[in-house]
């Protein structure tokens, strides 16, 4: 009986290492034309199972400020989180650092549509980004982004796909780390009591 309960714990074990190792799959795909803000968010575990999914806008987007008042939410310092902030931006640095390193990008699709009321600056800018692009298009097989200048008034639209693969299994030692420094966790209980 004993032997039968620690093989099923051994292969539950074992199921979450494997689990851990391939990771989780961050798919976000939107369109913004104008005011107009469509997206969604998904994450998936082994590549194919949805386990969360969030779509934009949402219902909690359509709360006006005024119900955000009336709902009794105590303002935050931010001069206080900021000073708690202070201490722990090397311990975040690392830890981004870590966290690059976990992240691959399966799919980076995105096409910009910028404009601005004056035709001269609308040249001049997309020259800057055009250029920008250019460094990240080449920079990684996956991206494929693209911009085009738009001479109708001051326009930022935007569409795009994009996906990305976390191994979590490399990321725990980092965000252990992370947590283990005295600075940080004061900082998240800061955040936390407001």
């Amino acid at each position: 009986m004993l032997n039968i309960l620690g093989m099923i714990i051994l292969i539950i074990i074992l199921f979450i290492i494997i689990l851990l190792y391939i990771g989780v799959k961050i798919a976000f795909t939107y369109d913004k034309k104008g005011s107009e803000f469509k997206g969604c968010l998904k994450i998936l575990i082994l590549k194919k199972i949805k386990v969360y999914s969030l779509e934009f806008p949402s219902q909690d987007d359509e709360k006006t400020s005024e119900d955000e008042d009336e709902s009794g939410e105590k303002k935050r310092d931010i001069k206080k989180l900021l000073k708690l902030a202070k201490p722990c931006l090397t311990y975040f640095k690392d830890f981004l650092k870590s966290f690059v390193k976990c992240i691959r990008v399966q799919k980076l699709q995105n096409h910009i549509i910028f404009g601005l009321d004056s035709y001269s600056d609308t040249g001049k800018y997309i020259g800057y980004i055009w250029g920008l692009l250019a460094i990240v298009n080449t920079s990684h097989k996956n991206a494929r982004i693209s911009a085009e200048p738009s001479f109708n008034g001051s326009v930022f639209d935007a569409k795009g796909e994009n996906e990305l693969e976390i191994n979590i299994l490399k990321l725990i030692p980092a965000a252990l780390k992370l947590i283990s420094k005295k600075e940080v966790r004061s900082l998240i209980s800061g955040v936390r009591n407001g």
